[in-house]
């Protein structure tokens, strides 16, 4: 038996392209290049334009007569992020990541110059049950999800954190200098993941990717975490691979633009 396809409505498929290419080209635009862009007649826009203008969704510049979006946009988007949990949100995506490369995964946030775990998916045993548990406060500076946290600091903040907190040494293998740190975050800017490879705790490593929104801020990271005995390099090797796409994914739901 043949599934139907639901049909689409296409005067709102065309409302919202209008919609989505004024919003990619963050400028005001003139009926025609918004007629360029989406191939479709300028009369046929004008209509749609006219219409969100009547409600207040767009605004046109009485003088260059070009059309911008308007701050309902702006009004709207708050109510509804207001309604979103990100650890509602995030749940599902740790329990695939956790499935997927069979270690504990983890969803954190940064709190008072502090990594915070939010949510915890354990692994296949709970040797990390002790480092990574809801609640649980952790360094910025020697976690996977801190060092990602750390993207959004200035260098001001960064020397704020240096004084109020230190860079101290949990094991040998901890960065513990201002010079040192600075090297890892751009590496880490540049990779869009961060490692900690024994940094925090001695046998256990940890994979981590940003959680970005709307703003294109990192608001919040997921890792993947486990002894060194399993989570040896080459799996982490395949662990990123599957922490960027879910990544990614979540992002996208949270807003972030594709």
């Amino acid at each position: 038996m043949k599934v139907k396809t639901a049909k689409k409505n296409q005067s709102l498929e065309k409302a919202l392209q209008i919609i989505e290419t004024m919003a990619k080209e963050k400028a005001p635009m003139r009926l025609l290049d918004i007629s360029e862009k989406l191939s479709l007649p300028a009369s046929t826009i004008l209509r749609f334009l006219n219409t969100l203008m009547a409600y207040n969704y767009v605004n046109q510049d009485p003088e260059t007569l070009q059309y911008s979006l308007s701050v309902k946009f702006c009004q709207i988007g708050h109510l509804i992020y207001s309604q979103f949990s990100i650890r509602e949100v995030a749940r599902p995506y740790l329990l695939e990541l956790a499935h997927k490369c069979q270690e504990s995964t983890c969803l954190a946030i940064e709190d008072d110059m502090s990594v915070v775990y939010i949510d915890v998916v354990e692994g296949p045993d709970s040797i990390l049950r002790t480092t990574q548990r809801i609640g649980k406060v952790a360094p910025l500076h020697c976690t996977g999800v801190g060092k990602l946290l750390l993207l959004n600091y200035s260098l001001e903040k960064l020397d704020k954190l240096i004084t109020d907190k230190g860079l101290p040494a949990f094991t040998d293998k901890t960065i513990t200098t201002k010079e040192a740190l600075l090297s890892e975050l751009e590496k880490i800017r540049l990779q869009d993941y961060a490692l900690d490879n024994e940094e925090c705790e001695i046998g256990a490593r940890c994979i981590a990717a940003p959680i970005k929104d709307y703003t294109e801020k990192t608001i919040a990271c997921i890792s993947v975490s486990g002894p060194v005995s399993r989570l040896t390099q080459e799996k982490m090797e395949e662990s990123k691979v599957i922490i960027k796409q879910i990544a990614k994914r979540l992002s996208q739901k949270l807003g972030y633009p594709e």
